[in-house]
């Protein structure tokens, strides 16, 4: 929750979320070293980004009143938000969605089904199939202080995770070293081997690595401690390292059967290895840190809490956090609408969805089982449409005007 990463389960575990980067040379000049605290408010964007994916308009669609209702109060609790931050997107501004979250601000108890109708602009992003899976807010045994059976660290986010430059060109998450350059931040295998040690940064102790790495996917979670009492934890950073999906893995090795890489079967694979699993969870360099939550609910990226049955993460490249989504897919329970809450590590591109269930078992069995393939619609302010496509047509003719002549 996702600026914060999300955070995926079951199915989400099955797809790649690293990104490939071709190093550039290394400068002669000394790099420029930029620390900021993270997490890092994005690079305002271009007006419209005219190569983001092709933008459609689409017929509304018949809405269910109840989830209709529920996506409302989500919409509401966004607007602040929304209103006032960059859309990454580039397909609107804060000023677009200044009259709908007026509006919705006075939509009667029963009239939320005819608002979401009437008065957005439906627009398809991209192509389909869209992809959804599914997450939840797990809960796992820990303690607020070391004890017998309360060995494993969570981490709050270190100050020395800083926003820099490196050697290679490169702008992210890193450290400053002793020669004063920026590099890499610590990987997971070397944070679990003592690289925070002695840092106070300790928020809490898990009883089970594997039930934390798998809180840390998620985003969030709850520890049960052991008077019976419940501490809630959500994302608070990231050490900048790529995602990868441990499920995917174990499902190209041919340890576990498409399709059969879900939460649960990952789990007991894993239970089952001499090293408790630890060799495959440190092939996901990712590592989440964390802070307690005291208020309503695990925060998204939006910077508001999640919704059970009604946030979805997804790409803010494609989708403005705060907007409403339609969903269509081949699991029922995951069709109708949305709002883009959160985001994840492992959500990228235009179609791309996590839908959020809550906490619990049931949510648990939601989330793990979700991969559901089908349509999805974006609601966005009217005339949002007509300005993207006007400005991408420009932007192809440009580029086919400057196009260098062929012999």
């Amino acid at each position: 929750m996702h600026s914060r990463l999300l955070l995926v389960a079951g199915a989400a575990l099955l797809s790649a979320a690293c990104t490939t980067r071709t190093p550039l040379p290394p400068v002669t000049s000394p790099p420029v070293v930029t620390p900021v605290p993270v997490p890092v408010a994005p690079a305002p964007p271009k007006p419209v980004r005219a190569s983001a994916a092709t933008v459609t308009p689409a017929q509304p669609r018949s809405l269910d009143a109840a989830q209709a209702e529920r996506a409302l109060a989500a919409f509401r609790v966004s607007c602040p938000q929304l209103v006032r931050r960059v859309d990454t997107s580039g397909l609107t501004s804060g000023a677009d969605w200044q009259p709908l979250c007026a509006e919705a601000a006075l939509v009667a108890p029963g009239g939320a089904k005819a608002f979401f109708e009437q008065e957005f602009e439906w627009a398809r992003i991209g192509a389909d199939p869209a992809f959804a899976t599914g997450y939840y807010e797990p809960e796992i045994l820990g303690s607020r202080v070391p004890a017998t059976g309360f060995a494993v660290p969570i981490h709050r986010t270190p100050p020395d995770l800083v926003r820099c430059t490196r050697l290679d060109g490169q702008t992210g998450r890193g450290r400053i070293d002793q020669t004063g350059q920026c590099v890499l931040y610590f990987t997971r295998a070397e944070i679990e081997d003592g690289a925070l040690v002695g840092k106070g940064l300790e928020l809490a102790y898990a009883a089970d690595p594997i039930e934390l790495f798998f809180v840390e996917i998620q985003g969030s979670g709850r520890l049960r401690l052991p008077d019976g009492s419940v501490m809630r934890i959500g994302y608070d950073g990231q050490n900048g390292r790529d995602y990868v999906a441990i499920g995917r893995l174990l499902r190209e090795r041919g340890i576990l059967p498409p399709g059969g890489a879900n939460t649960d079967a990952i789990k007991t694979w894993m239970r089952s290895q001499p090293d408790g699993g630890k060799s495959l969870m440190r092939e996901n360099g990712s590592y989440i840190f964390f802070k307690e939550l005291t208020g309503p609910g695990p925060l998204g990226a939006l910077g508001v809490p999640v919704t059970p049955r009604s946030t979805v993460a997804a790409d803010p490249l494609f989708i403005p956090l705060g907007a409403p989504v339609w969903l269509d897919v081949d699991r029922n329970e995951a069709d109708g609408l949305w709002i883009a809450q959160d985001t994840g590590g492992a959500i990228k591109g235009a179609n791309r969805v996590d839908t959020f269930w809550g906490a619990g078992e049931q949510a648990h069995a939601l989330a793990g089982g979700m991969a559901a393939k089908g349509h999805a619609l974006l609601l966005l302010p009217r005339g949002t449409v007509a300005r993207i496509q006007a400005a991408q047509s420009a932007a192809a003719a440009g580029a086919v005007a400057s196009a260098p002549a062929r012999p």
